[in-house]
């Protein structure tokens, strides 16, 4: 598998991400998953290898599994079905690439948590609460809660997004809407987090993306990957302190340590750091769907 670290397909550009190259072929969305990784709101200037094929396959693997609970944008992960004015460049786009309906994104960034870890447990020390739910006292760090809690954000282009209450979201999309982003992210993250348990992988947290399809609200972005979720593997779990993770913390915590300011161009990541994060995006996705890729 080779590195993609920018794609610049004959098609019309939709937008750059952090991670993703999205395009605009026929009135739909091309999805291109990047080997970048971001941290801290840069993009770092080391890829992972064959991150964005992992992000990518875990997409589509519970794009399908969930199916069942909502309708979702993906028409196609299969190459062979990509439009003609694409086969020149099936190779850099096999397995990581998704063909998508093209939405009406409603700009709610839906997080729930169902253990309290990152923002939610800073919340927690200063208020008792996150995002206007209270919470019980005497909570330790990544300590499971009672019931996962829904703690949408804001979905700013740049910049950090903001959190909201219910209450807050209510006025942003309206009353209707804002119960089913809230029912259906708790309902699709407990499905999530009860199918990972038995595979040995804690979901911390994860964040939804929706768009409407017509009349109909779907799933749209990525879905339960490193790179939008917290797993834990189950094994090691311990709470009362932050835990080791299959996500991208680990480059965070390695920029941490070596006290990179977050404001000056983040530094290059050593080989080995590069290597171990491949090997937790590895291992997840291969706990969860139970194949290798080829």
């Amino acid at each position: 598998m080779s590195i993609v670290e920018r794609t610049n397909l004959p098609l019309r550009l939709f937008k750059r991400g952090k991670v993703r190259d999205i395009y605009e072929i026929d009135g739909n969305l091309l999805i291109v998953a990047t080997d970048r990784i971001s941290a801290f709101d840069f993009v770092l200037p080391d890829p992972i290898p064959n991150k964005g094929i992992y992000l990518t396959q875990l997409s589509i693997f519970w794009f399908e599994r969930m199916k069942k609970l909502i309708d979702n944008h993906l028409i196609s992960g299969n190459v062979e079905d990509f439009p003609d004015k694409l086969k020149d460049h099936l190779d850099i786009l096999d397995k990581r690439s998704m063909l998508v309906i093209k939405t009406k994104v409603i700009p709610v960034e839906c997080i729930v948590r169902g253990y309290l870890s990152g923002y939610g447990w800073k919340e927690y020390q200063k208020r008792g609460e996150v995002c206007g739910i209270k919470l019980p006292p005497g909570l330790k760090e990544s300590d499971e809660l009672d019931e996962p809690i829904f703690t949408p954000t804001t979905k700013a282009e740049k910049g950090h997004d903001i959190p909201l209450t219910f209450d807050r979201l209510k006025e942003l999309v309206g009353k209707e809407v804002a119960e089913f982003l809230r029912d259906k992210s708790v309902e699709i993250y407990e499905e999530a987090r009860d199918y990972a348990y038995q595979r040995g992988i804690i979901i911390a947290d994860t964040k939804f993306e929706f768009g409407f399809m017509d009349d109909d609200i779907i799933l749209i972005d990525e879905i339960l990957t490193p790179d939008s979720s917290r797993f834990w593997p189950l094994d090691s779990y311990e709470p009362g302190k932050p835990q080791p993770s299959f996500d991208k913390q680990y480059v965070r915590d390695y920029l941490i340590n070596i006290g990179w300011d977050r404001k000056s161009p983040p530094p290059h990541l050593p080989n080995e750091v590069i290597l171990e994060t491949e090997r937790k995006y590895r291992e997840a996705f291969e706990r969860l769907t139970g194949r290798k890729l080829e």
